[in-house]
Order: C-alpha cells, then structure tokens, then sequence
C-alpha cells in the first residue's frame, strides 16, 4: 500500500506544481500583455507599405530615398519592397494588405484598357504626384541601325507585366513594328542578344541606370535610336542618350534619340466610400502624403537620385485623376509659392 500512496501523494504534488505554474504564467501574461499591445500599436501606427520596381531599376532607388527622407520614428515608416512591374503593382495596391503606395508608369492604364480588366480603374486608382520621367532603352546587336530592321524579328519586352513590357508593346504597335516578342528578365535578355539568339531588347529605366552603363560596343551591343514619331505624342515624351550617360556605348559628342514614359506614385482612393475614409489605411496614406510635400525639396537635393531634380509636384498625369487629399495638399504648397513661402 505505501508504494501506491507514495505514486498518489507524487501525482498530486504535479498537479498542485502545474496549477501554480499556469497560476503564475496567466498572472505574468496579463501584466505583459498590454505592454506588449502598446509597442504593437506604436510600431504599426506610422508603416507605410511601398512598392516600387524591381532589382536594379530606378525606382527602387526613389522609394529608398523616399524612405530616408520622410521616416520619422513612430510617426511615419516606409517600408520599401521590390515589385515585379507596373501591372503587378497595380494588382498589387487594389488587393493585398499593406500595400499603400506604388510607384508605376504612367501608360500603365493601356493595358487595362485594352483587356477590358477593371474597366473602373481610373476612379479606383489614384496619383499621388508625378515624379519624373524614366527613358526607354533599345539595345540591339551590332547589325542593327534601326527601329525599323526588327520587324519580323524577336526582341525582349522585359518581364511580363513589367513597365518595360506595357511600353514596348505600346511603342512598336503604334509604329506599326511587328516583331517577335518575348519575356526575359535583363541579364537573360543581355545574353542572348550577345549571343544573336535575340535581335534586341527593351529596358526602362531612369537614364543613367547603372545595369546599362555597364554595357560596352566592344561586346556588340548599341543603343538603337527610337524617333519621337507622332503616334508616341500624348503618352511619351522626346528623350536623347549621350556619351554622358552610357560612355561605353555612345562616342562622345554624339547622341542617340528616343522616348520617355512618366512615373508617379499610384495609391488606392480610399474617399471613394465612407468606409475607406475612415480606415486607418487611409489615414496612413494621408500622413505620407503630408509628409511628401512639406519635405518633397529635400528630394532635389544631393546625394538624392539625380531624377528627383526633374521633379515638378504640381505635373498632371493625363488619363489618371489625383487623390483628393494630395489635391488639397498641393493647393497649400502652390499657395505658398504663390506667398513666396
């Protein structure tokens, strides 16, 4: 019998050692749970979600800048991320959590457009402001002197749903250029058009982008001129490439013509509904776009992104309608201006 008592006496010592445990761990937890709750909301209360292109393009630079910039701890935090493209990115801000801010190009909306795919996205997705323009770039084999001795060939277009691949296919269709297109990410792209198994490729970028400048003739690559023809007027702007920009591809003293593409900062309208108005997203978008342009001529500055130079706040984005609040925002900034404030 003493065995038994000992193995029952044992077991109710476990229990009373486990009882007090969960007594002392519930007690701990309710000391340190609303402490916890409190560094929760302070870290979250000031993020901002901003996605910008992908690894190697401008803007992941702009939204890097943007962030050094305008970050103040606890009050404002951007949290830049690498996007895959314009339309992705686009996706991107009408769909998943945390995602506020996108920077995209400004002929985004053709693709959308031309497929039908939410025909309401110009009352959906706003601009914050226009940055600056970013140049397209068409590299080519050796043999290659024109635009026009593509047709019937393939070139890159760049990632799917890129920027690259929503202007490259404006471009060479409003030419009237019927070439093979293709989807290759740019070292790819770089490679087989070294190797001849492609003719050219399309890349934009912010000029002088540092994946280009590391390009030379002596490899048999060239920048192919692309003429601001009329059917690029109204969506594209004229743009040229010199021996400053890209010394291992252009002599000096020369230069070589092409097009830009706008790139704006693209948001969600949340004053679209009563509901959005009164959601902590768009309280949060607010704050940056508060924050944006009270410290937008600190962006000009050096060592900020040379581009951010060619910035001009108050450039309206044909085609695309300005988010209420940035509106209002940019008034008292041109009323400044206007006060010599």
């Amino acid at each position: 019998m003493r065995p038994l008592f000992r193995l029952r006496q044992s077991l109710s010592y476990v229990g009373i050692s486990l009882l007090a445990a969960a007594i002392v761990l519930a007690s701990t937890s309710s000391y340190a749970k609303p402490k916890r709750s409190k560094q929760v909301v302070t870290a979250n209360q000031g993020t901002v979600g901003l996605i910008s292109g992908g690894f190697g393009s401008t803007n992941l630079r702009i939204v890097a800048d943007l962030a050094t910039v305008l970050n103040k701890k606890h009050k404002l935090r951007l949290l830049p991320m690498i996007g895959q493209g314009s339309v992705q990115n686009i996706d991107d801000i009408l769909y998943l959590k945390g995602i506020d801010v996108g920077i995209v190009q400004s002929d985004v909306f053709e693709v959308f457009k031309k497929t039908g795919k939410r025909p309401d996205i110009v009352q959906s997705v706003n601009y914050i402001s226009k940055l600056f323009n970013v140049e397209f770039h068409l590299i080519g084999g050796s043999s290659v002197t024109s635009i026009g001795q593509l047709s019937g060939k393939t070139v890159s277009f760049g990632v799917e749903g890129s920027g690259t691949s929503v202007t490259a296919s404006i471009v060479f269709d409003r030419l009237g250029i019927k070439v093979k297109p293709v989807n290759l990410d740019f070292d790819l792209a770089v490679q087989q058009v070294k190797s001849g198994k492609i003719a050219a490729m399309a890349y934009v970028s912010g000029k002088p982008t540092s994946v280009i400048a590391a390009l030379k003739r002596s490899d048999g690559l060239q920048l192919i001129s692309v003429d601001y023809a009329k059917p690029l007027r109204g969506t594209y702007f004229p743009a040229f490439f010199s021996y400053g920009d890209y010394p291992g591809l252009i002599g000096k003293g020369d230069r070589v013509q092409s097009i830009s593409v706008g790139t704006i900062m693209a948001v969600y309208n949340w004053t679209s509904s009563r509901v959005g108005r009164r959601g902590v997203r768009y309280r949060k978008v607010k704050q940056f776009i508060d924050a944006f342009f009270t410290n937008y001529k600190a962006l000009k500055k050096v060592p900020r992104h040379p581009k951010w130079r060619e910035m001009n706040i108050a450039a309206e984005v044909p085609g695309w309608k300005r988010f209420p609040p940035a509106q209002e925002r940019l008034s008292v900034e041109l009323k400044k201006r206007k006060n010599g404030i």
